[in-house]
């Protein structure tokens, strides 16, 4: 709900009741599922968020199938991730045996994510990059750059077949 109300994203799919509720808030329709198994027909969609979710997830492969799946020809898959060789991505993955909320979580580089898109033959992937400064001396929005190695966030996207 929080990424998605302002980019105008009006479905979301949630495994957490509480989480649903959130989204609702914000005038998110949610709906109780998990991306190993959309509960959405084919070609239904013509793009797809998973911002801050990919390193929660139990099967990322079955996540990007059945992203392909649901995804109509020529649309457009878009994963954001903290990239887990960045120094947020590194305080993170220190943090995970003290965090309850990242203790589960699995982070990725943009290889390893750009790897999976290749995987499921995604075409025209790109990644693009913010976050260069440290959060707490955050005091403006920094521009994104293409590419990845410098930011912390990451933005990889990639199109279906048409």
């Amino acid at each position: 709900g929080r990424f998605a109300a302002p980019l105008g994203i009006k479905i979301g799919i949630d495994p957490s009741e509480r989480m649903l509720e959130i989204a609702r808030e914000r005038g998110i329709e949610g709906i109780l599922g998990r991306g190993e198994n959309l509960p959405f027909p084919e070609n239904e969609f013509d793009f797809l968020l998973l911002a801050f979710t990919i390193c929660f997830v139990e099967d990322p492969e079955k996540v990007i199938g059945e992203a392909k799946r649901v995804l109509k020809p020529n649309g457009r898959l878009i994963i954001g991730i903290i990239d887990k060789n960045s120094k947020l991505g590194r305080f993170y993955q220190e943090r995970k045996a003290k965090s309850k909320f990242y203790s589960v979580a699995k982070f990725y580089s943009p290889e390893e994510i750009i790897q999976l898109l290749e995987k499921f033959n995604f075409h025209n992937i790109q990644a693009i990059q913010t976050l260069f400064s440290e959060i707490r001396s955050l005091r403006e929005i920094e521009m994104p750059k293409e590419g990845y190695g410098e930011g912390s966030f990451v933005v990889i996207y990639g199109d279906k077949e048409g």
